[in-house]
């Protein structure tokens, strides 16, 4: 799809501070700045509206920018999409901008805003088809959007947008906004060393931390005297330490522990994925700020999840170990998830309270029947880019996200059936009744788009390694001796690429091995070429990560432990991958990463297959769409829907 940019502003030098901060500071880390947040290439937009700000620019203005927007697409039909990143991430804005905008599968009457704080830069992406002229959207750019950046007003650089595109389709002059300057650098301040603000807290910190350490030596001592005493009955000590509570009684045969440990974890990590759902639905509903302790009790979540599965994946890398060694291994995996489901549950109440599911029905009804709108042509550019590529593709390049748009329609119809009854229920003023539906059709809406989104993406990415294949299989052959193993491995590569249907992200990968070799045959001197393909590997591992998690979400009442561990690995070593310097770990961590990945999709595939009550697209649409619903996890037994919350309180809009 091709698309008019215009990219205006000035760059300015950015810098960062990193440093390494001592154990006793770690109490005061609620305290500083998020570090700042970098732009994906291109961005998943948000899934919960039209406004994806990734740096908190927004603020409190954010339902000014809605409104503005809302204004432009019920007056207009033209759908403004606006994104904050901290900087583009070495893109120019134009590239960003239209990058993003194809990998969303924005349409003709959708126009994108992106806008890099740290720059103050921002780029326009429409289609030719949209309506605008190329001097139209420049009129916009100049007078309304580039004085609010230049002033670092983000919202009303926004709000400028959407009345000026709104103004040059009625005929009018486009007016400049009212700037209200707002954060220089939002996403990337930080409290400057030696102010008071930092070190007055530290000192504080400093003092609780030696304090805790001493009345922890002390539990600690008492604990070891009430272990070592014996009981009155002669068996074990009443006080033994928690690790040790199953030793005290009759002890769980060994497959029973291990099955238990592989249940807690799967049903800990639909909860944790399901509560990172709903939060990110709260979040477009009131504000970051307002969901902040909700989010840090699914960060706290996720951290004991990701120690569960590490220790999880130790023990399938060594299933031969001691038994006791593996024992209480399997009892540390059922401690994290407990503990990351106790979290969960305690904040469950407050959640509800603060989104108020039944008392703001009405609204949230209004923005996901909206939504669900919005997505259905979202689709159909999804299929229709697959459809495009399956001319010179082979089965084999699309079949990871071939079932994707199919699926994304079945989500689509339960949740909008799901909506339907919802103000059906909301009319006849059953509150509840309305609460189960509406949390049902979120759900389905929010997989509905996650399935899109990944058949976009690797439309995406199938359409870039097209492109990029000839030149670096030009480049390769240049440089292959003749009659080398490489030349030799280069000619099956063209043979394959001249013979009408190929996998080109498969050729792509083989030829940049191909390269790799001759590099290292050459001796250095290379070094710019090699950062290059490391970074390009990063990238397609990264996506091949991104189309695992995507298909264990929204098949996670299918998937069992061991995919949902390889995934939960390859997604650590990916993140050291991304945090590494030197490019021999940035290639070990990747290729680490790709080969878990790989495996947890094919694991995760193997137990949709193996799901007793199979998904067919020859079904029914109602009861096909019912069993999408059951095999994303959207409904619970007795079809209810997951909720934010741990084990215990998942499941509470039973209660009514």
């Amino acid at each position: 799809m091709t698309r008019l940019s215009r990219r205006y502003g000035t760059g300015a030098p950015g810098w960062a501070i990193a440093g390494a901060l001592l154990a006793l500071c770690a109490l005061l880390l609620p305290l500083l700045p998020a570090p700042p947040s970098r732009a994906d290439t291109p961005l998943d937009l948000d899934a919960g509206g039209r406004i994806t700000d990734t740096v908190g620019a927004l603020g409190r203005r954010r339902a000014q920018v809605i409104t503005a927007i809302e204004r432009l697409r019920t007056t207009q039909r033209v759908q403004l999409y606006v994104t904050y990143v901290r900087d583009f991430s070495g893109r120019s804005g134009r590239a960003w901008a239209d990058a993003t905008a194809d990998r969303n599968g924005l349409g003709e009457r959708d126009v994108l805003l992106a806008v890099a704080t740290h720059g103050r830069q921002y780029a326009v992406s429409a289609d030719k088809l949209s309506g605008f002229r190329a001097d139209q959207l420049k009129a916009v750019a100049t007078a309304a959007i580039a004085p609010a950046v230049a002033q670092h007003d983000w919202a009303g650089a926004a709000i400028g947008a959407a009345d000026g595109y709104g103004a040059v389709l009625r005929g009018e002059p486009v007016r400049p906004p009212a700037i209200s300057p707002g954060s220089p650098d939002p996403g990337g301040e930080g409290l400057v060393p030696g102010h008071r603000r930092v070190w007055a807290p530290v000192a504080m910190g400093g003092g609780l931390c030696l304090l805790g350490l001493y009345l922890c030596a002390r539990r600690a001592s008492r604990r070891r005297r009430a272990a070592q005493a014996p009981s009155p009955e002669g068996g074990p000590a009443t006080g033994s330490p928690p690790g040790r509570a199953r030793t005290a009684r009759p002890l769980t045969p060994l497959p029973e522990l291990d099955a238990e440990a592989a249940r807690a974890l799967v049903e800990t990590d639909d909860a944790v994925r399901t509560s990172a759902e709903e939060l990110h639905l709260a979040a477009a509903q009131l504000g970051d700020a307002a969901v902040r302790p909700f989010a840090e009790a699914v960060a706290y979540a996720q951290g004991e999840l990701a120690d569960a599965f590490r220790l999880r994946q130790a023990l399938d890398d060594a299933p031969y170990e001691d038994e006791e060694i593996r024992r209480r291994t399997l009892d540390e995996i059922c401690s994290h998830c407990t503990s990351a489901n106790r979290r969960l549950d305690a904040e469950s109440e407050s959640f509800d309270v603060l989104r108020g599911l039944r008392a703001n029905a009405a609204g949230i009804l209004a923005r996901a029947e909206a939504a669900a709108e919005d997505l259905a042509p979202r689709v159909t550019t999804a299929e229709g880019a697959l459809h495009a590529l399956a001319g010179h593709c082979t089965a084999t390049a699309l079949a990871a996200v071939a079932r994707h748009p199919a699926e994304a329609r079945d989500r689509l119809s339960f949740a909008t059936a799901a909506l339907a009854e919802a103000r059906r229920a909301l009319a006849a003023g059953d509150g509840d009744g309305a609460a189960i539906s509406l949390r049902a059709g979120e759900a389905a809406l929010s997989q509905a788009r996650v399935l899109t989104l990944a058949a976009l993406r690797r439309a995406h990415e199938l359409s870039g390694a097209t492109a990029r294949l000839p030149v670096a299989l030009a480049d390769a052959e240049a440089r292959a001796p003749r009659g080398s193993p490489q030349a030799r491995a280069l000619a099956c590569a063209r043979r394959e690429v001249e013979s009408g249907r190929y996998d080109p992200r498969a050729v792509l990968r083989h030829v940049e091995e191909t390269a790799a070799a001759l590099d290292a045959a050459l001796g250095a001197g290379h070094e710019d070429r090699t950062r290059a393909r490391v970074e390009r590997a990063l990238r397609r591992v990264r996506g091949e990560v991104a189309a695992a998690r995507d298909f264990v979400t929204t098949h996670r009442g299918a998937v069992g432990c061991r995919a949902r561990t390889r995934l939960a690995e390859a997604e650590r070593h990916l993140a050291l991958a991304r945090a590494a310097r030197d490019l021999r770990t940035v290639r070990s961590e990747t290729g680490h990463a790709d080969s878990l990945a790989r495996q947890a999709r094919a694991l995760a595939e193997h137990d949709v297959g193996m799901y007793g009550t199979r998904y067919d697209p020859g079904t029914p649409p109602p009861t096909r769409a019912l069993g999408g619903a059951l095999l994303g996890g959207i409904i619970l037994a007795g079809l209810l829907p997951a909720t934010f919350g741990g084990g215990a309180t998942r499941g509470r809009l039973a209660a009514g």
